[in-house]
């Protein structure tokens, strides 16, 4: 409502005005508010506020708001009879009233905004005017008559002047000048009644109505309603002003009618229309056109009926589902009335507030669930007792609900926009629109009256054509009469049981012909006979019922304003505006279903009996028009029941993850609004997301070129909504808005219903509805019938436009790729989000054989396949995958994945196995890359690929393999586990060349440090920044059999090491040859250390001067700490044990040394020398085992080491002691042996001795 509107509310008391609001409130006062303070000037749909939003706020009983009569006070029964009310120039609101006792009394109450008193003033009959400072009643007075009590008033503004008019009990009609204060006409209103004044005027009046219309075109038009017990009328006059303030006025037309209880009526320019309540207090609204209606004829307004008094429930049916969906559906009950209802039931006092429609529903179940449970006092019932209980409780809670929908029903009042021409009726407990009919719907639903009186009609412009249709109609109209509600029981079960309607039609007819007692289908055959061609009205009817709509929509642009647009795009995108529309839509598409299944009755009639129709004309029947209206019936039937589903709330966390699975197919976003007492149909959901804005859009775009006169003519601009709105819902126009909005929006259950209704007969968008019910059954987790459904509509992807819209946009892409590639491709993401690979699996095989000639899309389908494979565990189906990708990058990718993974899942005996025909050199290639970049310890891709080799029988590969691992072990892994792997590698690799032929059992030694050259590696900079130069290649080194033995020994050694003391592996693993000798003496492992020694032509020397200073150690020490000194000789191979006596440790190290010198001797017995050396150098006395044994050898170095050591005397005793034996006294104990032929030998060689001694 805005400043330029002015709307006038009958409801209890209520009045709206321009410029401010106006009620009387039950305390007998008046109350005012402005309502420019209550509206924004631009708001949108979410922030529109009503505009008694501020009211609340404000004290109604401060004088500036409200005034209080005193004689209302205490004496209700003398409140005024009627009243009226406006708002002056100056912002004043002013209040008239029709006095109990006669007379009008006029209340002023000041603007708003300003300071003042409230003024009364008393019109009276005698024209006068009097001021009053209070108020006196005229009765006391004595000077009123009660023939002058106005029971109707109405005012009007005009120029300067205001008049008030009242319609009085005397008939009379007075009309009074506000600014004059004085009477300026009376019209006696029994002068326009044609008969029975006197009987009339006996009585006073008691319904009489008074309504006004202006325009500047015809000016002041009155409109009284007489309300007399044998006819009422109402009279239409126009006020005619003459010279010097006289008033008369014309009397324009006179309109009878039959009905009794007038609620309420409406004048405007051209019509009256008018409220009742019939006999049975039912609605009734009619209107007629008093200028042109020469038959004085009603037009009919065909309002909602009333739920059905009685329910059916069938045999095979739940009780409480039957009754729930007809208490919960569409246009049946509403939500207040079922709330009452269920108080009522309960008889508590407890009350339901911000209930959801959910909730609701859940809250009569239970407790007419509970209700039934209370009254069984029996434990024990049969299936058919309880039934009938069920059914005895529901229908009393049913009845219950059906009495406050009559009474919310009730209606209040009729209110017609003068802007806009909308009609709506206020009743009691809601707010009924009404809507134009089209013509094909106003002609099956009227009366027989009425098509009687008809001459011509809107469908058709020839007057022959047009009184055929109306022959048509009305036999479709006997025909409906006609047919038992099991029969049109049979006919819709049928259409829901996707039976086909031709067939059922003339089951049906066949039982209306067996049926017919009273000769109807020859009444119809009769008028069927006055039809003069019959197929060519059966063509006009069906053409229009047809709604298929051109496949493009041009898009304008818009010229209207921009407030214009706004205006109209929130009126019509309001939870009311789109409650109604679809509504509408229902109403229209159950009305034409009952005109086509009659229609298709009638036509199966016309080949039955073949009368009035020739040959030609049969064939037509059969083979177009009768297949046509069958596709009809079914499209109606179709938006019906979409009309009355509900839309279904879905869980947050579900919601999001299906909007995440939809963002796949790149479709517009779009979500569920939440949850409102009100039910909300999925067609209400579709008006809201989706089709308001193409519909507004489509007639801004058309108002633009037909002119904006339109724009704000409610009839004219619901009409075109709701055609728009139906064409978009019409399953055999190329417009899939409607099931995709269904699919963003998560309502499966729906869609997958339209689907199935839709399926057998519609032949547009097949290919489409087939996708939307494999997605469908992607939500309900039937994965295989999705397949199907995605192959099936594969079909059809490069005809519809929803599923090109699915492939993508991108006229690139679309030209380099086929357009089924592009739909499987957005399949096959959409089922990998979910997390289908199987269903991905099958769908990416079906789409390889349409990539024939499509290398990269066959590459990018393997790819797909051997990735699900693998995730599967299907390894030998991800390796022929991989074997089949045609593209060779991708290919490598695949295998290196495959590699990998199968490796990380520990599945290596499947990776060895596959035969790679020519992917070997990759393989390996990949392994030795992967095994070079990952930690040694954590990974085995080295023993991988030393099994992959083995496997092949290439033995000098795995050796290669082995040794290179048993290297970078050595390097990267110092610790005892490293040097166990590094021994077992070497191990190997010995293994292998010893399989190989001597004349190839060699290896190429690995580079070493950080010379492997892996893919991806960064080029490498100096500290200048600078690229380095690349390395200058090094000598390739060639390692036979017997170099990989010396290896093995040391990693052995140093194994040994390790394990002997441990935290010596750190050190040991980068030792050489050399340094490993010195780690095992200080060890103790002399044993291993000899060996070493061997292996490498060390000297000997270290190892036993290591093991004589440990003797004379325990010489010295003793026998302290024996445990460490028992570990080491343990780990060395003693001798035999001496089991005669005890042996110390120092005994058994002592042992051990002569052992070794007894098994290593040397030239000149060099390892005696440097033991006595070292005893000698630490002044322990050599023990006498040791000096006989090197006496025998070398006499002479053992008396050099005596004369170093200052061991003047045991010097002299070797020398006194070689004498002797030289004379052979002794001569064993130095190696000499003593004969007479050798006298002269053995003193030449003690001469000798001395010399040598002397030159030393």
């Amino acid at each position: 409502v805005n400043s330029s509107t002015s709307v006038l509310l009958c409801l209890a008391g209520v009045g709206l005005h321009s410029g401010g609001v106006k009620y009387a409130d039950s305390a007998g006062g008046f109350s005012y508010e402005d309502s420019g303070k209550l509206l924004s000037d631009l708001v949108t749909e979410l922030q529109m506020q009503s505009i008694f939003t501020d009211i609340g706020k404000l004290n109604l009983n401060e004088p500036a708001h409200s005034y209080v009569l005193p004689f209302v006070q205490g004496t209700p029964a003398t409140a005024p009879s009627t009243s009226a009310a406006w708002i002056s120039h100056q912002g004043e609101a002013v209040f008239t009233l029709a006095s109990p006792s006669g007379g009008i009394t006029v209340v002023t109450l000041p603007a708003h905004d300003q300071d003042g008193t409230v003024s009364i003033l008393e019109l009276k009959q005698s024209s006068m005017m009097q001021r009053l400072a209070g108020w006196m009643p005229t009765a006391i007075r004595g000077d009123q008559s009660i023939s002058d009590l106005a029971i109707s008033l109405a005012v009007h503004q005009l120029e300067d002047d205001t008049f008030i008019f009242a319609l009085c009990q005397d008939h009379k009609l007075r009309m009074w000048s506000f600014k004059h204060q004085m009477c300026l006409l009376v019209t006696d209103m029994l002068d326009y009644m044609p008969a029975g004044r006197g009987e009339v005027k006996a009585s006073p009046a008691q319904a009489h109505k008074l309504r006004l219309f202006f325009s500047s075109s015809t000016g002041l038009c009155l409109a009284i309603y007489l309300a007399v017990p044998k006819g009422s009328q109402f009279c239409v006059l126009q006020l005619v002003a003459s010279e010097n303030n006289r008033y008369s006025l014309d009397h324009i037309s006179t309109q009878f009618t039959t009905q009794e209880t007038l609620v309420d009526f409406v004048l405007t320019a051209s019509d009256i229309w008018a409220v009742w309540l019939d006999n049975d207090n039912q609605t009734v609204v009619k209107y007629i056109s008093f200028e042109h209606s020469t038959a004085g004829m009603w037009n009919q307004v065909f309002v909602q009926p009333s739920p059905e008094e009685e329910v059916h429930v069938g045999e095979d049916q739940d009780p409480r589902e039957v009754y729930l969906d007809v208490l919960f559906s569409p246009l049946r009950f509403t939500a207040s009335a079922i709330i009452k209802a269920l108080q009522i039931y309960k008889r508590g006092t407890e009350r339901y507030s911000d209930l959801s429609w959910e909730e609701l529903k859940k809250e009569v179940t239970v407790t007419v669930e509970n209700e039934l449970q209370g009254s069984v006092t029996e434990y024990e019932f049969c299936q058919e007792d309880y039934r009938l209980l069920q059914v005895e409780f529901w229908s009393k809670f049913y009845a219950c609900c059906l009495q406050y929908q009559d009474v919310l029903s009730t209606p209040l009042a009729l209110h017609i926009s003068p802007a806009t021409a909308m009609v709506c009726v206020l009743k009691k407990g809601f707010v009924s629109f009404l809507l134009p009919c089209f013509a094909v719907d106003h002609l099956y639903l009227s009366s027989d009256e009425y098509l009687f009186s008809e001459e011509e009609t809107p469908i058709a412009e020839d007057s022959n054509l047009s009184r055929d249709v109306l022959q048509l109609i009305q036999c479709l109209r006997m025909v409906s009469e006609s047919l038992p509600e099991d029969m049109a029981y049979e006919m819709d079960k049928a259409l829901e049981d996707l039976l086909s309607p031709e067939k059922v039609s003339e089951k049906v007819l066949e039982g209306l012909l067996a049926n017919d007692n009273e000769n109807v289908i020859q009444d119809i055959l009769n008028k069927l006979q006055d039809i003069s061609n019959p197929t060519v009205a059966i063509n006009t009817l069906l053409r229009e019922l047809d709604l298929e709509a051109d496949a493009e929509t041009e898009s304008r642009p818009t010229g209207q304003s921009l407030r214009v647009r706004i205006s109209l795009s929130q009126l019509y995108g309001s939870s009311v505006a789109a409650s109604l529309i679809c509504q509408a839509v229902c109403q229209t598409a159950m009305t034409r279903t009952l005109l086509c299944r009659d229609l298709l009755i009638l036509q199966q009639l016309y080949l039955r009996i073949g009368d009035n129709v020739s040959g030609a004309q049969l064939l037509q029947l059969q083979q177009d028009l009768i297949p046509r209206c069958s596709s009809l019936l079914c499209s109606y039937h179709l938006l019906k029941q979409m009309s009355l589903t509900l839309s279904s709330s879905v869980p947050l966390d579900i919601l999001n993850a299906d909007l995440q699975h939809l963002s796949v197919l790149e479709l517009s976003d779009s979500t569920i609004p939440t949850s409102m007492l009100n039910p909300q149909t999925v067609v209400e959901l579709f008006y809201q997301n989706v089709a308001r804005k193409a519909i507004m859009s489509q007639i801004f775009s058309q108002q633009d070129v037909e002119g904006s006169q339109g724009m704000l003519h409610w009839p004219q601009m619901i009409s075109s909504v709701l055609t728009l709105l139906c064409q978009f819902l019409w399953p055999s126009n190329p417009s899939f808005l409607f099931p995709e909005c269904l699919m963003v929006n998560c309502q499966y259950a729906p869609l997958q219903e339209y689907a199935r209704l839709v399926g057998p007969w519609c032949q547009v968008n097949v290919g489409s509805y087939r996708f939307v019910l494999g997605h469908c059954y992607l939500a309900s987790g039937e994965g295989q019938k999705a397949l199907q459904c995605f192959q099936e509509a594969a079909a059809e992807v490069d005809k519809e436009d929803f599923l090109m819209k699915l492939t993508g946009s991108d006229e690139e892409a679309v030209t380099a790729t086929a357009p089924r590639l592009l739909y499987y491709n957005k399949v096959l993401r959409l089922l990998e989000d979910i997390g289908l690979p199987e269903l991905v699996i099958n769908l990416a095989t079906l789409a390889i054989s349409e990539a024939a000639n499509d290398e990269r899309s066959q590459a990018a389908l393997w790819t797909r396949i051997f990735k699900h494979h693998l995730d599967l565990g299907h390894n030998s189906q991800a390796y022929e995958a991989l074997t089949q990708n045609p593209d060779s990058s991708r290919q490598l990718d695949c295998l290196r994945q495959l590699v990998v993974v199968l490796c990380e899942r520990a599945q290596l005996r499947d990776l060895v196995q596959f035969s790679f025909v020519d992917l070997h050199d990759e393989v390996v290639s990949i392994i030795e890359s992967r095994a070079r970049a990952v930690d040694l310890m954590t990974h085995n891709y080295y023993e991988l690929l030393y099994a992959f080799h083995i496997n092949r029988h290439n033995y000098r590969k795995a050796g290669t393999v082995m040794f290179e691992y048993g290297m970078r072990l050595g390097r990267e892994v110092r610790t005892l586990r490293g040097l166990q792997k590094q021994v077992n590698c070497y191990l190997a690799a010995l293994n292998c060349l010893r399989l190989v032929h001597p004349d190839y059992a060699w290896i190429v030694q690995p580079s070493s440090g950080a010379a492997y050259e892996r893919p991806g590696t960064s080029p490498k900079r100096n500290y200048d920044g600078e690229f380095a130069a690349n390395p200058v290649s090094q000598q390739i080194d060639i390692l036979e059999l017997k170099d990989l033995e010396k290896e093995y020994v040391l990693a052995r050694s140093r194994l040994t090491l390790a394990q002997q003391d441990p935290p010596s592996a750190a050190i040991a693993g980068g030792a050489s040859s050399q340094e490993m000798v010195a780690l095992l003496v200080q060890t103790g492992l002399f044993d291993t250390a000899l060996t070493l020694c061997q292996t490498f032509n060390l000297s000997l020397t270290p190892v036993f001067e290591g093991l004589t200073f440990k003797c004379i150690k325990l010489q010295y020490k003793g026998d302290q700490d024996q445990t460490e000194v028992w570990n080491w000789l343990a780990a060395n191979q003693l001798p035999t044990v001496i089991t005669t006596k005890e042996s110390s440790a120092t005994d058994e190290a002592w042992r051990l040394l002569a052992h070794y010198l007894e098994n290593y001797p040397l030239q000149n017995a060099q390892y005696h020398r440097c033991v006595i050396n070292k005893l000698l150098s630490h002044g322990v006395p050599v023990p006498d085992w040791l000096l006989n044994s090197y006496k025998e050898i070398d006499a002479a170095s053992l008396l050099r080491l005596y004369l170093n050591y200052d061991q003047l005397e045991s010097a002299a005793e070797l020398v006194l002691e070689y004498v002797d034996a030289l004379l052979g006294k002794g001569h064993q104990y130095f190696g000499i042996e003593v004969c007479s032929s050798d006298y002269c030998y053995n003193l030449n060689k003690y001469l000798i001795f001395l010399t040598t001694f002397h030159n030393k």
